[in-house]
Parts: structure tokens; C-alpha cells; sequence
């Protein structure tokens, strides 16, 4: 039986918290930290206020090769059998999922093509075909919508996206010939956005109402554009794009139909080891956090949308598995800055072979999973010590280095503080966010203000 995921990775947050706040003051990352802290997920698994989510297609190894993955073991929540489609966990790409309209890589129009070529009606319609057959109607899992082969905003479709502006182009001087150039552009710009917008708008908005016990939402959303150093900086300082948060802002119709969000936090291979590495993940968070700590969905719940960065446990374009402090960078920076969980996603080449199957299965044994482990049961410390178990812990300070995990490196506090796992450690360097119904720094007040103990 599959256990039902609402009341675990939902996250409440108290109107007051943010009634003193301007949208500029919640913007700092500083500030967004201490301002929410009543926007903690309920516990993804009882009494764990932090969950780690299988999303790769590994039921071949199982299946096929006879070896098992034991991810039950570690706590790990996968769907029945290993299915890459389950009632607990689901993605949808972007032929999955009603008429999606793309260019193929070969330049083919696939459903229209542009967004405003395509049937939105049709779309809409099978989509409600779909998901009455795939997921069960109380459904309440995570629910990923994966398109990834334009961008809802004109100016971020660049590279290879820029056929999609080219082609919206052609496309009104054919409807308008005598137009002026610079208002060829304008009027492309326009019908782009609106048609990418009412698309995946509408798609969340129908997916929702059909299955609305489920954490919907498209991955990689919110971006943050930190890969490289920024031009203004001398080293790399992991910060999004300057033009990031503007254009998040503009996306607010998304984030209100968002049931859930999914940044990706991938790791390529030139930051194996580097604490690069973590200043990446770090803002990548902070943004998807500040997004979600604004707007929620309908625009008319306390509930804040919960964030569950996808991962991968191999660096990007490759089989190469992340080592303990590459975790620490991922996985480990998630959990202290107060995500609800994680996704672990990897594709059809971790289970090729019964090879590549029995060094998964390694890893996992031996490295991965004795690390979630550790995680989880230094985050339900924390929990337990800091908020009488109802909340989790986040950082004090984004920009810090503590960690919950007792695989950190910071084993003590140079003020003498004892390392994780100390209730010393826990409260000078994080805060609470308290669990639906509680309250106070401590979580310790129940929704009547009646105190726990």
C-alpha cells in the first residue's frame, strides 16, 4: 500500500510572518531565513523532517539482472517495484504528457512547434486522458512536468531556443507584412510569452484539479543561471544571474498554479570536490526558497510551496558517482538551508547491465545510502532538539558553512561548541521552522497556544 504523501511534504506558513515584510526585504536571502520561520514541511516520513525520493528507472536491474538496490533500507522513498512512474513519484516528459508543442532537435514541428501554433484545447483534453490512467485519483505524490525545449520567457531562449524566437518572428511577418521590424519583435515577444505561458499555466492549473492531493511542478523552475562566475565578481561566488530574480518575479502566474518546486542542483564534473560546489546549490536554493516564501498557490493559502531540489547521484553527462563531500555539497546543503527533501534522478544508463546494476548497488550500500542515513537522523536531531520535533532546522545564516549532517567537516565551532549532533551546535548555529499547528521559536506552542509541555 502505497503511504499517502500530503500531510508529509506540506509546508505551512504563518500569514503574520510575513505581513511586515515587503516583497523587497523577503527578496535578501539573509532575510528570508528568519522571516519564515514558520514555512517548514510537515515530515516527509513520520517523525523525519527531511525525505530523499528515488527517481531513476532502475527496476531492470531488479527485473532483468537480479540485483537488488535495497533502497527501503535507507529510508528512500521509490515507487512499488522501482518504477520510474509511480503513485509515489512521477515525471512527465515531453511527449508524456498531452500535446506539448516543440522543434525537434531535427527542426520538426512536433504539436505546431511554437507554443501559439499549438492546439491548447487538444492538450488540455488529453491530458485529462493521461493522468486519469497513469495516477491513481488520490494521488499524492510528486508530480514533475519536465519540458524542457523552450523557455516561457522570450529573452531567456537562447542558443539552440533561439529558432523558437526566430521562427515567432517569421511568424507575424506573415500575418503582418507591412509591420515595422521593431514591432515584429514586440508582437513575437508578445503572442511567445502569452502561448507559453496559457500552456503551462493551464497544465498545472487542469493537473491539479484532477489530481490535487499531489505536489505538482515543472522541473528546473525556478533558475538561477549560477554556473559560471559573473562578470562582476573576481571569483566565483555561486550568485544567480543579476537578471535571475526579475525574471522570476515575471513568472509569479507560475509559481501561484505550483503545487511544489524543483530546482536542479546537478553537479558538473569540474566541481567534484570543490566548495564551488556548494556555494552553487546554495543559491540556487535561496532562490527557489525566496520564490516560494512569496508566492503561494492560488495565491490564497498559508501554505508555502515546498521545495525538493532534483539531484543526481553521478556528475552531470556522466556515470562517475558523487563521493561523501560531494553529498555534503548537495544533499547536505538541501537539507540545512530547510528543503523539504530531495530528488535523486539518473537515466536508463545506471541499469545498461548487470555490471553497471551490481556498482550501483555498491554505491548505494556503501556510500549513498549510509550517508541519507546520517542526514536524516542528524535533521530529526536537530528536530527534536531545537524544535521539540515539530519542525526542522535551517540555517541562522544562508551563507554559512554549518551543516546538519555528521558527515561534515565542521566537527566543532571555534568558539567551542560541540559538532553536529550537539545540542549546542544545533542552536547557535540554526533556527526552527515550525510543522503545521505549532508555533513559538521552539515549535513548542500548539495551534491553541497551548504549550507542549
Amino acid at each position: 500500500m502505497v503511504l499517502p504523501l500530503l500531510s508529509l511534504l506540506v509546508l505551512l506558513v504563518s500569514p503574520s510572518s510575513f505581513a511586515s515584510s515587503s516583497s523587497q526585504n523577503l527578496a535578501r536571502p539573509g532575510a528570508l531565513i528568519h522571516k519564515a520561520v514558520a514555512a517548514a514541511a510537515g515530515p516527509a516520513l513520520q517523525n523525519q523532517p527531511f525525505t530523499v525520493v528515488w527517481n531513476m528507472p532502475t527496476a531492470k536491474c531488479q527485473k532483468h539482472h537480479n540485483v537488488q538496490l535495497d533502497l527501503e533500507e535507507f529510508d528512500i522513498v521509490e515507487n512499488q517495484k522501482q518504477r520510474f512512474q509511480g503513485q509515489r513519484m512521477t515525471i512527465f516528459y515531453r511527449d508524456h504528457l498531452g500535446k506539448y508543442p516543440y522543434l525537434s532537435h531535427g527542426g520538426r514541428k512536433v504539436n505546431g512547434g511554437l507554443p501559439q501554433l499549438g492546439d491548447l484545447s487538444a492538450h488540455l483534453a488529453l491530458t485529462v486522458k493521461q493522468l486519469s490512467i497513469l495516477l491513481h485519483p488520490k494521488f499524492s505524490g510528486m508530480a514533475v512536468i519536465d519540458w524542457e525545449e523552450w523557455e516561457p520567457l522570450w529573452a531567456s531562449n537562447l542558443g539552440s531556443k533561439m529558432e523558437y524566437r526566430r521562427l515567432s518572428k517569421l511568424l507575424v511577418r506573415q500575418e503582418r507584412p507591412g509591420l515595422l521590424e521593431k514591432d515584429v519583435k514586440l508582437l513575437a515577444r508578445q503572442q511567445f510569452e502569452e502561448s507559453a505561458r496559457r500552456f503551462m499555466e493551464e497544465t498545472l492549473r487542469l493537473a491539479v484539479k484532477h489530481r490535487p492531493k499531489g505536489f505538482w511542478g515543472f522541473y528546473g523552475f525556478p533558475s538561477c543561471f549560477n554556473k559560471h562566475k559573473r562578470k562582476t565578481d573576481q571569483t566565483y561566488t555561486g550568485r544567480c544571474h543579476k537578471g535571475t530574480r526579475q525574471n522570476n518575479d515575471q513568472l509569479s502566474w507560475l509559481w501561484t498554479q505550483s503545487t511544489a518546486l524543483y530546482p536542479s542542483i546537478y553537479l558538473p564534473q569540474r566541481l567534484a570536490g570543490s566548495a564551488d560546489a556548494a556555494l552553487m546549490v546554495r543559491h540556487r536554493l535561496l532562490e527557489a526558497l525566496r520564490v516560494a516564501s512569496i508566492w503561494r498557490h492560488g495565491n490564497k493559502t498559508v501554505h508555502a510551496t515546498p521545495v525538493l531540489p532534483y539531484a543526481r547521484l553521478a556528475f552531470t553527462h556522466s556515470l562517475s558517482f558523487l563521493n561523501q563531500t560531494d553529498l555534503e555539497h548537495t544533499l547536505g546543503e538541501s537539507a540545512s538551508l530547510g528543503a523539504a527533501g530531495v530528488v535523486l534522478w539518473g537515466d536508463m544508463k545506471f541499469a545498461k547491465s548487470k555490471q553497471q546494476c551490481i556498482l550501483l548497488r555498491k554505491y548505494v550500500h556503501s556510500v549513498l545510502g549510509p550517508f541519507i542515513q546520517s542526514l536524516r537522523s542528524d535533521t530529526q536531531s536537530c528536530s527534536l532538539q531545537l524544535c521539540h520535533g515539530n519542525g526542522r532546522c535551517t540555517r541562522r545564516r544562508p551563507s554559512s558553512s554549518h551543516r546538519l549532517s555528521s558527515a561534515s567537516v565542521h566537527t566543532s565551532d571555534p568558539h567551542g561548541a560541540a559538532g553536529p549532533g550537539s545540542s549546542g551546535y544545533f542552536h547557535r548555529h540554526f533556527l526552527c521552522q515550525c510543522f503545521p499547528g505549532w508555533t513559538g521559536t521552539e515549535c513548542h506552542e500548539n495551534g491553541s497556544g497551548q504549550n507542549r509541555d
